[in-house]
């Protein structure tokens, strides 16, 4: 995808959400650009489930440090040069939380030297992913000749919901209970604003006060509506939970009391409203919140 060296054409800024991670639940788009990029800016995580199917070439395929002369900007002590079976090359860069600004950057000078950057974003991008951080950055930087494109993926809430059912078929939101730039009382208005509006909510970052989020949503909703804690949706057994993919299916009053099941960025809370219901079939049970309560004959 590099555009031929000296003719001065820039390359393009991808952030790529891939889902959970896994091949099986990446788009088609996600991964023909991460197979194909120039260089891939990715967690030591995502790297490891890139690496799954051939996304990515396998750790054994480096062949020297990045380049840190000329062109594209030096990708540090993490970088690597990839050769493919084909004899293509491809620079893989870890993505730390640390060095975000820093990496943005190599972004940019990379793709004015006329590289295809894949920046990886775990989920979807514009779910608390990585998409405002690059446009904000690029704002802040004037970089306003850098292509950038977003390219989608399945986020938590919906990698859960398939895991459950069919819960988000009426309105539903997600809310972040991440205090790292909002105070809680900005959390807890939009908490209570959504329990209120009788949106199914969906809590990301529940390693951060969630029984004090629970508590908010039953001062407006009934402690009976069911409730499904799920960890690393879409991942299987190849996730950071040491249970694998699990769900646990509860209610608004009792999901503080499996507090063994909530733990890390893997976790993800959906509550349900009051037409959320719970159903069984000869296999399993299931969520099912009807789009706007119809039954069969609205259909």
């Amino acid at each position: 995808m590099c555009a031929a060296e000296g003719d001065g054409e820039a390359g393009t800024l991808y952030v790529v959400g891939i889902g959970p991670g896994l091949p099986h639940a990446m788009t088609q788009r996600a991964k023909d650009v991460v197979a194909t990029a120039d260089c891939v800016i990715a967690s030591n995580l995502y790297q490891e489930f890139l690496r799954r199917d051939g996304t990515l070439p396998p750790e054994d395929a480096a062949v020297e440090t990045a380049a840190t002369d000329g062109g594209a900007a030096t990708a540090g002590d993490d970088g690597t040069v990839l050769e493919r079976p084909d004899g293509t090359r491809q620079a893989l860069v870890r993505s730390t939380m640390g060095r975000q600004v820093e990496l943005a950057r190599e972004a940019f000078e990379r793709v004015r030297a006329g590289e295809d950057v894949a920046h990886v974003s775990g989920g979807d991008p514009n779910v608390y992913g990585k998409s405002d951080l690059l446009f904000t950055m690029a704002k802040a930087d004037g970089a306003t000749d850098v292509p950038i494109e977003i390219v989608p993926g399945v986020t938590a809430a919906l990698g859960g919901a398939a895991n459950l059912g069919a819960p988000l078929s009426n309105d539903f939101c997600t809310v972040s209970l991440s205090d790292k730039w909002r105070g809680w009382d900005e959390i807890e208005e939009k908490l209570r604003a959504a329990a209120i509006s009788g949106f199914v909510i969906v809590l990301y970052n529940c390693w951060r006060d969630y029984e004090r989020a629970i508590e908010v949503v039953r001062e407006e909703r009934a402690d009976d509506v069911p409730v499904a804690i799920v960890n690393d949706a879409g991942r299987g057994d190849a996730g950071r939970n040491v249970d694998g993919e699990t769900h646990t299916i509860t209610t608004l009053a009792e999901v503080t009391d499996h507090d063994e099941k909530v733990g890390g960025m893997g976790s993800s809370i959906l509550i349900g409203n009051h037409e959320t219901e719970v159903w069984a079939n000869d296999h399993r049970e299931f969520l099912v919140t009807p789009r706007g309560g119809r039954d069969v004959d609205d259909f």
